[in-house]
């Protein structure tokens, strides 16, 4: 049997996914996150690169446009220089802090926000030539490279299905002016990269799919682990039983020298028992000496009944004592007239003197 054999056929608990997760050991594809990339930077560039490409057009002529005057003062040429370079960057700046948005994003959609130290440190193992080509020979490894090979000759297909599908307007730009010929190879390549990008997202949703089953099969345990991590995480079953076995002998315990100083027992009737004891003139409100549900509520009508104590049925005030009143306190003053009513046909029934009951301050 699986359970027999070790065989991890049972779905991973929350404690070991956790566990996982703190090692940074997630369901993740690089590849989704480069497709995405590759498609937000060609957007960019469709909807923003015109505007760039004019900002820095603009900036070069206006610093460099008169390159005949500033080849004698080097400094002057350095300056200007600097300037052009200074103020394409900040042209480039929003395509790049977007750029750098998208690529966070795409990574917390994936894992969600994750910070492991310890893949921080470095991992010397990695350098090791031998580890280097077992991983590479291995199984996993021929996998990744065929799943790259045939990537590789998707990409290539798809990126030249787009440039045969404008190979006519290529083929008409010999008569195009030099700024025409520039607009119009940043329009194909833009659109070959739409492409290419649209193939990426598709193949990079298969991998992530694979990276997330291959992931929950990683996680799966074994009968034997799972019991192991119930043992961690609540104790040894044996010792546990000892310890509620031990609660409960000195619940009766105490149960067995308190029922028989009450004065009476209210029940639900068989689900509940709520033992009560009055001393006038020493206890300012009755006291719940004793309660139980289940075996307990057995156990105190048992020895009630053992001791002559009354055993009176009242449904209400048993199930609001039980819920209310811990052991050894006083009743509260809502329930004080219906103790009030019991206790007195109690000593009734005994043919004793009714004592007065002053309520709790």
């Amino acid at each position: 049997m699986a359970e027999d054999s070790g065989e991890k056929s049972f779905d991973a608990t929350p404690h070991r996914r956790q566990q996982a997760r703190e090692k940074g050991q997630v369901a993740y594809s690089q590849d989704l996150g480069s497709a995405v990339l590759l498609l937000i930077a060609a957007g960019l560039l469709r909807l923003m690169g015109s505007t760039v490409v004019e900002s820095a057009t603009d900036l070069l002529i206006r610093n460099l446009g008169e390159v005949d005057s500033l080849t004698g003062d080097r400094e002057l040429l350095l300056t200007q220089l600097q300037r052009a370079i200074g103020g394409i960057g900040l042209a480039v700046l929003p395509i790049l802090f977007l750029l750098m948005l998208a690529a966070a994003g795409s990574t917390v959609l994936q894992i969600g926000f994750l910070f492991v130290p310890d893949r921080l440190a470095p991992d010397f193992s990695r350098l090791n030539p031998l580890s280097g080509v077992q991983r590479i020979v291995s199984m996993q490894g021929v996998a990744r490279l065929g799943f790259g090979l045939l990537k590789v000759a998707i990409v290539a297909s798809v990126a030249g299905a787009a440039i045969y599908a404008r190979w006519d307007q290529i083929l008409l730009s010999s008569s195009l002016e030099i700024g025409q010929i520039a607009m119009m190879l940043i329009d194909v390549t833009i659109a070959t990269l739409l492409w290419v990008g649209g193939a990426l997202l598709t193949l990079a949703l298969f991998d992530f799919a694979f990276q997330k089953w291959k992931h929950e099969q990683d996680l799966k345990m074994t009968h034997q682990e799972i019991k192991e991590e119930m043992k961690n995480m609540q104790g040894d079953p044996q010792i546990i039983a000892r310890r509620r076995q031990v609660q409960r002998q000195m619940v009766m315990n105490r149960m067995s020298g308190a029922v028989p100083q009450a004065d009476v027992v209210v029940t639900n009737p068989t689900e509940l028992a709520v033992a009560i004891k009055y001393e006038h003139g020493v206890m300012a409100a009755p006291v719940v000496v004793a309660k139980g549900a289940g075996v307990l509520a057995q156990r105190i009508r048992r020895l009630a009944l053992e001791n002559n104590i009354p055993i009176v049925e009242r449904k209400p005030l048993a199930q609001l004592l039980y819920k209310e009143v811990d052991v050894n306190h006083p009743i509260p003053d809502g329930s004080y007239a219906a103790v009030a009513e019991v206790l007195a046909y109690v000593y009734q029934l005994k043919g004793k003197k009714i004592p007065g009951m002053k309520r709790a301050a």
